[in-house]
């Protein structure tokens, strides 16, 4: 985040809601840098036995939780940039005007026959 950008706290359902578009890349090279910068050597994976045998104090425990975070991100990013692909697969197989015209001109009770 720059300088030039303000975070601010609003009431619920005040404006527009705010975005949940994630970015992978930004988040691993932030982590990257924070854990190039610790310099704690290697880092257990959170959750495994030698994780669990680590101090709670020992900043290689919140750094390992933060890495598994990342790979969240990774995978939010990817399911949306599936849902936009799906989405506009969607938008393109069919005339979508076309149908809505075709329903709107129904009369009440409609089965539709196959020839």
């Amino acid at each position: 985040m720059t300088d030039s950008q303000e975070v601010r706290g609003r009431p619920f359902g005040a404006g527009p809601p705010p975005s949940q578009q994630r970015a992978w890349w930004p988040v691993h090279e932030f982590l990257e840098a924070v854990v190039q910068q610790a310099n704690y050597g290697p880092i257990p994976a959170a959750g495994t036995p030698p994780w669990c045998a680590l101090a709670d104090g020992d900043p290689r425990k919140l750094l390992a939780v933060a890495i598994d975070g990342e790979h969240h991100v990774l995978r939010v990013e990817t399911a949306q940039e599936a849902a936009a692909d799906a989405s506009k697969a969607v938008a393109a197989a069919a005339d979508w005007p076309a149908v809505a015209r075709e329903i709107r001109s129904r009369a009440g009770a409609y089965i539709r026959r196959s020839a």
